[in-house]
């Protein structure tokens, strides 16, 4: 709808003022209070100087214009000039009516879009080291990365969910003296006891691989899955290393002179690209750093690979390494093909009280744990009820209750219940539908909602701010209920019956669709 109303302006635009050139990027819909309209907006205000005259006059004359256009009403039932110049629209029974048709009618299918139309994204997140469980802290990244592959699928990109494990590096010495509870051990938790007493090898290096492919495949593999989320693939760093790519990639750099030696090390010059100094990717010890391993990583992505467009989600330990990556890919040609986003940290509450996480010291929740203690929807639908820049609290107790202050609750709720009310009005309903009928003010706010999914959807996948679409669902079960206590269906008018069915329907269609992105159930009773 928002598209369609951008070409009726465009139009009348064009008519208006056929000497001024008006692109579409000059066109801003937005949504005002719901007092206001179904849409607003300053296009009258932003080309005000272009056009020399004032902005409520230019908004009259295009709203003239508008409503000869729409003479038979069949997009707006009223349009009004309000403050400075703003243009508020509100739609006609016959564009909300065409509107619930579009969503039942698609389905599933309705907010798809073509943004992504032959593009390939490779997405990495998680990917926390395999030296332990998946604990809160570093699984935060989870949730978010799936749901935002799932709406960049619905927008048409084609996704490759990956995990990096980092299975080369000094970490995995560290675990297997660890294991080896000798000096250097500086690991500890139920899991090291167990590896321990299951260990035949006494070299530490060879005993942290052992423990690596034990860790990932039992531990850290199931938790992924227990949370929906499903890898294409598990990626070796180590592989990087086999197959030379973190040398050629050395290699590429230092012909584009970004590599230099310096102190028996290898240095990139990072400060040169942004970062606060320059970065060793090659210590003197031969030893590649975490960077090193990075960068050709990155270059696999895109240059291997050929994926458009490398998006990385990282913990908040991880913010001072965005620059010096950004800059290596920079230097080879790639700096608008990688980005980046940062989750912040994340407090647990248990019994009313912050819970300390140390993997070293074993002591942590492990992820796993607490989707069996409280559900994989409580624990995805919280994790990505907060932006990732913003830090959050997973209050452990909340996400156990079965009631409306637990959100995941309250959201399947309204889903049951409207799957309950179509259940029981089915074979009952037999009128012919009449949109004009629907003029409640609590039918027109639920529709209004609806009708603002696709738009949203879009937004997401330019913005990549997922948050926003649990926000949405909260507030479309909050629009739901109010429908559903200040209008009946069973017992009203056959033609009104049958309407208000279809916009049940409706938001049936939309809220299942939304739990679906989101990636917790949808059920049909409770």
């Amino acid at each position: 709808m928002r598209d369609l109303l951008i070409e009726k302006l465009e139009l009348a635009f064009s008519r208006i003022f056929s000497d001024i050139l008006l692109s579409k990027a000059e066109i801003e819909i937005n949504y005002p209070p719901e007092e206001f309209g179904d849409y607003s907006t300053n296009l009258a205000l932003k080309i005000a100087k272009k056009i020399g005259k004032n902005p409520r006059e230019i908004a009259e004359i295009i709203k003239n214009e508008l409503e000869k256009d729409d003479a038979e009403k069949d997009i707006f039932s009223e349009i009004k000039v309000a403050g400075a110049g703003f243009l508020n629209f509100n739609l006609s029974a016959k564009a909300r009516g065409l509107e619930i048709e579009k969503i039942n009618s698609a389905g599933g299918n309705y907010g798809d879009g073509s943004l992504g139309k032959d593009k390939k994204i490779h997405l990495d997140f998680v990917s926390a080291n395999p030296t332990g469980p998946i604990h809160l802290g570093n699984g935060r990244g989870g949730p978010l990365g799936d749901m935002l592959a799932n709406i960049l699928i619905k927008n048409g990109f084609s996704v490759w969910r990956e995990y990096y494990v980092n299975d080369f590096g000094n970490q995995i010495k560290v675990l297997g003296h660890s294991i080896l509870k000798d000096e250097e051990a500086q690991y500890k938790g139920e899991y090291i006891d167990v590896l321990a007493k299951n260990n035949q090898e006494v070299d530490p290096f060879l005993v942290g691989q052992v423990a690596t492919k034990t860790i990932l495949d039992e531990m850290i593999k199931p938790a992924m899955e227990s949370l929906g989320i499903i890898f294409d693939e598990y990626f070796s760093e180590s592989s990087l290393h086999k197959s030379g790519e973190v040398k050629k990639a050395f290699e590429k750099l230092k012909a584009k002179d970004s590599l230099y030696e310096k102190d028996g090390a290898l240095w990139f010059r990072a400060e040169k690209f942004g970062d606060e100094k320059d970065r060793v990717v090659k210590k003197t010890t031969g030893e590649i750093t975490y960077f090193g391993g990075d960068i050709a990583y990155h270059l696999n992505k895109l240059q291997m690979r050929k994926f458009d467009l490398a998006i990385d989600i990282w913990g908040a330990d991880h913010h001072g390494d965005v620059a010096r990556v950004k800059g290596a890919m920079e230097s080879l040609g790639y700096h608008e093909k990688v980005k980046f986003l940062i989750t912040q940290n994340l407090t647990v509450i248990k019994n009313g009280e912050e819970f300390k996480m140390s993997k070293r010291k074993g002591q942590y929740i492990c992820l796993e744990d607490l989707i069996d203690e409280v559900g994989k929807d409580a624990v995805r639908f919280i994790f990505l009820a907060y932006s990732a820049n913003s830090p959050m609290i997973f209050d452990i107790d909340l996400a156990k209750e079965k009631s409306n202050k637990n959100p995941v609750f309250y959201v399947q709720y309204a889903y049951a219940r409207l799957s309950g009310i179509l259940r029981k009005v089915e074979g009952e309903i037999w009128g012919k539908v009449d949109f004009s009928l629907l003029k409640n003010e609590k039918e027109i706010e639920l529709l209004r909602h609806l009708m603002r999914f696709p738009d949203l959807i879009l937004e997401i996948a330019n913005n990549y701010e997922v948050h926003r679409l649990t926000h949405y669902a909260i507030k479309l079960a909050d629009k739901f209920h109010s429908f559903y206590h200040a209008c009946r269906i069973l017992g009203e008018e056959e033609k009104l019956a049958a309407t208000r069915k279809d916009l049940v329907s409706a938001t049936k269609v939309v809220l299942g669709e939304t739990l679906r992105l989101i990636g917790i159930e949808a059920p049909e009773k409770m």
